[in-house]
């Protein structure tokens, strides 16, 4: 009977943590790790398999995948709660001059644009995930769409690259207005550290405020792109279904041809990802607390405990990697390239 290990467990919760906020698609590579090292592994971890609790597994490295990333965007996530609820108030007392359906505040805005994006690939996951899965979870085809997924990323490069001046421009605008709050807050943070404040307390301070101004200026350009294009990425996003696509990377290419830049794209991006991979293992959750999950559930577990780990150090690591204007996606277009490519080779010459 097909069972789970430790071993297995950690290596793919780290591997699921990692793959899916670095736009070179989790699901891809659940599919084609085991049935590269093979042997036991091929047989414990296929998705295809209707009994198989890798099924149940999974559920709960989505659970830990989002959480990670509502942790890490708390303080946004909490703005934009408050604003979704808020936004109903609005609704039903609009202010003078302004329609009942119209929404002026941005973080209201931003809610119900993650909202109707991510009704498209909610609908197409609920109907299409159980074929896709079994159609297309194939080790050699999930490495031809990650191949594929190198060739969108290319592109993405390419599109972004027409409009790299203004993207410049606008990170050098967001650094200077974030440095000018910072040192409002050193100036502020002194003067209580003169009154039994700390220097380290008024620092921590001005990093989170300098932060916090950033996320700010991103959602009122985010917000300004429109219900329409978030609906367009919300379809873009269904094309994570295959493995090898990636949703991020996805997502993120889908907004700068929107006109977004790379660093609001990959923000946008990471926001949708959190209610969607919530929702999809929370839908399955009767497989974990079911029969499905008898056996694995200290393995699921740890390896939850290290996709954690591993989708929140990932996040840190992207939100400062493409805060840079010098960074692009071709390192992670090269790694599908070669990693889609040597794993076809690899699994048809053995």
């Amino acid at each position: 009977m097909s069972h789970l290990t430790f071993a297995e467990a950690g290596v793919i919760g780290l591997l699921q943590g990692i793959t899916e906020l670095f736009p070179i698609s989790s699901l891809g590579h659940a599919v084609l790790v085991p049935a590269i090292v093979g042997g036991q592994w091929a047989q414990d971890l296929d998705v295809r398999k209707a009994e198989s609790p890798y099924l149940a597994y999974i559920v709960g490295l989505h659970v830990a995948t989002a959480l990670a990333m509502i942790a890490y965007f708390w303080r946004d996530w909490l703005r934009i709660i408050k604003a979704f609820f808020a936004s109903f108030r609005q609704l039903a007392s609009p202010a003078s001059g302004t329609r009942r359906w119209e929404l002026r505040d941005t973080d209201q805005k931003l809610a119900w644009m993650i909202i109707i994006a991510t009704v498209p690939v909610g609908l197409a996951g609920l109907k299409l995930e159980h074929v896709f899965r079994t159609t297309f979870s194939i080790p050699d085809v999930a490495a031809v769409f990650l191949f594929c997924n190198g060739l969108v990323l290319l592109g993405g490069e390419r599109l972004r690259r027409r409009s790299a001046e203004a993207e410049a421009q606008q990170i050098a605008v967001d650094q200077q207005l974030a440095a000018d709050r910072q040192r409002e807050a050193v100036v502020a943070g002194s003067r209580a550290s003169s009154a039994g404040g700390g220097r380290h307390s008024s620092g921590q301070r001005a990093f989170k405020q300098e932060q916090a101004g950033l996320a700010v200026q991103a959602d009122r350009r985010l917000a300004g792109v429109g219900y329409i294009t978030a609906f367009f990425l919300g379809v873009v996003q269904v094309l994570a279904l295959l493995p090898g696509i990636s949703r991020d990377g996805s997502v993120m290419v889908g907004g700068m041809f929107r006109g977004l830049t790379r660093q609001d794209a990959a923000r946008f991006s990471f926001l949708l990802s959190a209610p969607v991979i919530f929702a999809a293992g929370a839908l399955k959750l009767s497989d974990l607390t079911g029969p499905l999950g008898d056996g694995i559930r200290g393995q699921v577990l740890f390896g939850s405990a290290l996709s954690f780990v591993g989708a929140y150090l990932s996040l840190r690591f992207l939100m400062r990697y493409f805060s840079d204007p010098r960074r692009t996606l071709t390192p992670f277009a090269i790694y599908c390239l070669v990693a889609g490519l040597g794993a076809l080779i690899y699994l048809s010459l053995r």
